[in-house]
């Protein structure tokens, strides 16, 4: 039992040592790989061009206020062919004309749909902008789960893999012990059995590490390296009900329905406008040029045209009931929302609460399984424990061991859970040195529909500075 002893301390402290490799490597922080997640993340650029998109309905409506012109030319040749029976005479006539002309149309009065629908495209970029934000709080957090996941995997391999070699130096102790004839094949065998159990574990521990490093990879974008241990948990509210004023105000799913439901409000005064008709000018220059009398013609023209309905069918009632069981529709979700909201908030710190209060318990439990397993193996030196219970005293110890590094993961992916159920698991509020999307920049520039003018070469410079032209 003394080599049993020498060799048990020897698998401690190379535990002990393993486990600090895993953290004191020079490794990338927490902080690199949300910087890697961010810049990786296809969702990210996917969901920046629907805001792009979204900005455009902006400049869609706009257009409506404004004047419409076209320009047309046409080429025509006209000719004819007459016979007078009495007289047997044959007469042709041809012409060739050239028109040019162009049209302007003018829309004066729409009962207001037009800049409703301009205000209602507003609201939508500004949901839209709030839900690229609640996406880039999904990216942060599976980095950060994949991040802390690989860890759990990393030190649960090295767990295992000190387990496999301390038991493998008690097989070996167990049957130099046996061949001397101081313990039964029995003692052998049940070493044998642990050490068999102890390899599976560790394959079952390698695996878990493989999928682990994928999930890495896939939400980081790179395979990762060693990984130190974050310092410190990120600052939360003091209190659950602080947590949920905060969420109310400044989580981005509040704001996206809060838009949502004040377009939704804008749909249905457009929809009673379009009741209204619509006030139109319009006006037209033409100037045609006859080649073959050479002679040419001036014209034009100018209306005022009022369009009011009269009977549509009823597709205008019902496009009215329609907004506004659509409206309802959308102040039932924000009622939803805002409960689901600090749901979410009262979840997450009950989880951090309990996190917590396990890691304190493991912690605890480490200390009394490792005076336990001395105390057994001491007892086991003077022949009053046998090799079982030797065995049994270290699997306690180990299991304390798995448990802490379970729970120390648990808080540190609560924590963060936490901090996005408040809506500030953000690059900007993490202060993550990050080259942050400016959605203002885009809209800026397309929100007043602007073509082939100063603004448009901006926003073409904006666009090639994306990348997207």
């Amino acid at each position: 039992m003394s080599e049993l002893k020498s060799r048990t301390k020897t698998w401690l402290a190379a535990v002990g040592l393993s486990l600090l490799s895993v953290q004191s490597v020079q490794a990338d922080t927490l902080s690199d790989a949300l910087i890697s997640a961010f810049n990786h993340s296809g969702l990210l650029e996917q969901n920046r061009a629907l805001l792009r998109a979204a900005d455009e309905d902006v400049a869609i409506a706009t257009s409506a206020l404004r004047p419409i012109l076209n320009y047309s030319a046409s080429l025509s040749r006209n000719f004819s062919r007459s016979n007078n029976h009495l007289t047997s005479n044959l007469s042709e006539s041809n012409s060739t004309a050239a028109t040019i002309g162009i049209s302007a149309e003018l829309l004066l009065f729409d009962g207001g749909q037009s800049k409703f629908a301009i205000e209602a495209a507003k609201e939508n970029v500004l949901a839209t902008r709030a839900r690229l934000i609640a996406l880039e709080q999904s990216v942060l957090f599976r980095a950060i789960q994949a991040y802390m996941n690989v860890r759990r995997a990393s030190e649960t391999v090295a767990l295992r893999q000190s387990n496999v070699r301390l038991i493998t130096q008690e097989l070996r102790a167990a049957r130099d012990r046996f061949e001397v004839g101081e313990i039964t094949r029995t003692d052998v065998a049940l070493a044998e059995a642990r050490l068999a159990a102890s390899r599976s574990g560790l394959a079952a521990a390698e695996g878990g590490l493989i999928s682990a490093q994928e999930e890495y990879r896939a939400a980081i974008g790179r395979k990762p390296s060693n990984l130190a241990v974050p310092k410190n948990l990120p600052k939360t509210a003091s209190s659950v009900d602080k947590a949920k004023d905060i969420a109310v105000r400044n989580h981005p799913d509040m704001h996206a329905v809060q838009h949502d439901v004040a377009a939704a409000d804008l749909n249905v005064l457009r929809a009673n406008a379009a009741m209204s008709g619509t006030i139109k000018l319009r006006g037209g220059l033409n100037h045609t040029e006859t080649v073959t009398s050479n002679t040419s013609t001036n014209s034009g023209s100018i209306s005022l045209e009022a369009n009011v309905p009269i009977y549509q069918g009823g597709r205008l009632s019902a496009l009215h009931r329609q907004a506004m069981a659509r409206r309802d529709a959308a102040r039932g979700s924000l009622h939803v929302t805002r409960h689901q909201v600090q749901q979410n908030v009262g979840d997450a710190f009950a989880q951090l609460r309990v996190s917590a209060a396990s890691r304190d318990a493991s912690e605890r439990q480490i200390r009394a399984a490792r005076v336990a397993f001395r105390g057994v193996r001491e007892e086991a030196n003077v022949g009053s424990r046998t090799t079982l219970d030797v065995l049994n005293a270290e699997q306690e110890l180990l299991d304390a061991q798995f448990n802490l590094i379970g729970v120390q993961t648990d808080e540190f992916i609560a924590a963060y859970a936490a901090l996005a159920s408040m809506g500030l698991l953000t690059a900007k509020h993490l202060n993550l040195p990050v080259q942050q999307y400016d959605p203002a920049a885009y809209y800026n520039l397309v929100k007043d529909a602007p073509a082939r003018s100063v603004q448009g070469e901006k926003l073409n410079r904006v666009l090639r500075a994306l990348g997207k032209e």
